[in-house]
């Protein structure tokens, strides 16, 4: 199995975490809900796969490209 990580298109704050850990995702599938300027951004999940962890915590800043979720492949 194989990984691939998710990363933050925009810098913002990490505002829901929509998918538990170990659950399955779909591509496209929305699994975290970024505010920016008081805008919801939604990070999909690049691949399908089960999302294994998530690298950031609701109310924490991200940057963009930064690495916020790891999704099994």
């Amino acid at each position: 199995m194989a990984n691939e990580t998710v990363q933050s298109e925009m810098t913002g704050k990490v505002w829901k975490l929509n998918v538990e850990v170990g659950a399955s995702v779909a591509e496209d599938e929305e699994i975290i809900i970024l505010e920016s300027m008081k805008m919801e951004i939604p990070v999909t999940a690049p691949v399908a796969g089960k999302l294994s962890k998530f690298l950031v915590g609701e109310g924490e800043e991200v940057a963009e490209g930064q690495d916020v979720a790891v999704i099994e492949t």
